[in-house]
């Protein structure tokens, strides 16, 4: 068999390079080997949102006795809920299959490997392609301790058929962030560890405290600037000593340290395709590799990972390669969000970056959100902008709060077109609105010496 293009990983990058280049008139194949849709739709974005949703509605039910209503609330049923996110990302997963099958693509259920560099080897198969396509993604990083062998990676929380009582999430990154604070949120007492002094590094800063402040009001118990030197089995349940010195007994402990291209084993080294020394495949702006008829795509590259940016990247290359449209997509002023309660959405620079490059002012406000003058709950909103002060552009826009990605998502059309601040000021706002505060800030933050925390 012989096609145009071989795609290997059927996520997000690889389904829509696939299915595009398959519209164009190219003769396709496809291989996945675990399920349709990547980590996003199986065991990713779609069933944590999910799960972060079901959270945030035991709070609602809280919240709603503040306007009046009167809400028996007999506890959650986690079972219901796990069974519910399946039949959804189920579904999906099917979804995407459908669109590759009708397009025109040939599908392989199975492991794919190159062969050499115009052939791969799958199902039983000999394929060669006129061109390849890396998009198998990535896969969580095991911890290296004594009784590591007890822990859980991301994957496994959406196959728990029990809700755990104690968990113990290690990790200070945006998906140990959005656990600790799900799982807090449907009842489960959560610690969170991070080895360093603030979590979210690579965030704003004020972001990172504020965030912080909101984990442990949702009821995370956060201790920083620790870690995990052991895990021993006690029974049913789990000892996890601290490099503190201090012992916590949990029902289920979650290692989410991280993640890394899944290469091993896909016979690169054959084909001659260079990588990293964690395996990244080493691409050009266009995905290109060291060999020039291969690509690879989204999180196998190790760059911006997620999944709107593999996407675009599938789709620029199908262009590229069989649409006659030569493009490629920026990875400046990528959008992106955390998930917790409340939510994280950022755009553009941080300011500690921002301040690297010359000088800034900065605007920065923090109210509570009108509904919780009847709530009660003490939740806050931060809202930021750093803006460049010699040109007024605004380099980063920084929200935490209610709403924060719907919001984030058209302000990041601002900074990516290069709004001014003066651009921002001129629009009316939409009253009354926490996003109206992006358009109303006027007072700069005093300057202070900006420095990154570990």
């Amino acid at each position: 068999m012989e096609v145009d293009l071989f795609v290997i990983g059927g996520g997000s990058a690889g389904v829509r390079c696939a299915r595009v280049a398959a519209g164009h008139g190219a003769t396709v194949a496809i291989a996945e080997r675990r399920f349709w849709g990547g980590t996003c739709v199986n065991v990713g974005c779609v069933p944590k949102k999910l799960m972060v949703q079901a959270a945030e509605y035991g709070a609602w039910a809280e919240d709603a006795r503040g306007f009046g209503w009167e809400i028996e609330v007999r506890g959650h049923d986690w079972g219901r809920l796990q069974a519910a996110v399946r039949a959804e990302t189920a579904r999906l997963s099917a979804i995407y299959r459908r669109l590759l099958e009708g397009a025109g693509a040939r599908l392989f259920d199975a492991e794919a490997t190159l062969v050499d560099a115009h052939t791969v080897a799958v199902g039983g198969e000999r394929v060669r392609a006129r061109h390849i396509v890396i998009a198998t993604g990535g896969e969580p990083v095991l911890p290296d301790f004594p009784g590591a062998e007890h822990c859980l990676v991301s994957d496994s929380l959406f196959a728990m058929p029990r809700r755990p009582r104690r968990a113990v999430v290690l990790g200070g990154g945006y998906i140990a962030c959005e656990f600790a604070s799900l799982l807090a949120g449907l009842g489960v007492a959560t610690t969170l560890l991070y080895r360093g002094r603030l979590i979210l590094r690579g965030f704003d800063d004020d972001l990172r405290e504020a965030l912080a402040a909101e984990l442990r009001a949702g009821g995370v118990a956060l201790r920083l600037e620790t870690s995990i030197a052991r895990v021993d089995r006690a029974g049913e349940a789990f000892l996890v000593h601290c490099t503190d010195g201090e012992v916590i007994e949990a029902d289920a402990v979650f290692a989410t340290i991280g993640r890394r291209p899944a290469t091993a084993g896909l016979g690169l080294d054959r084909a001659g395709v260079a990588t990293r020394p964690d395996g990244a495949v080493i691409v050009d702006a266009s995905g290109r590799a060291s060999v020039p008829h291969i690509f690879a795509l989204g999180d196998v590259t190790d760059q911006v990972n997620l999944t709107p940016v593999a996407t675009g990247q599938g789709h620029a290359l199908a262009d590229t390669l069989f649409g006659g449209t030569p493009r490629t997509i920026s990875l400046d002023n990528v959008p992106t969000a955390v998930f917790t309660a409340p939510p994280i959405a950022t755009v553009g620079l941080t300011e500690a970056e921002a301040a690297k490059r010359g000088e800034i002012d900065v605007y920065l406000s923090r109210f509570r959100p009108l509904r919780h003058a009847l709530t009660g709950r003490d939740r806050q909103t931060l809202m930021k902008l750093v803006v460049d002060r010699a040109t007024q552009r605004v380099l980063g826009i920084h929200m935490l709060g209610e709403d924060a990605p719907e919001i984030l998502q058209g302000f990041a059309v601002a900074v990516v077109m290069g709004a001014t601040k003066a651009d921002l000021d001129r629009t009316i706002g939409i009253h009354p609105s926490a996003a109206e505060e992006f358009v109303t800030m006027r007072t700069k933050r005093p300057e202070r010496v900006a420095e990154a925390a570990a």
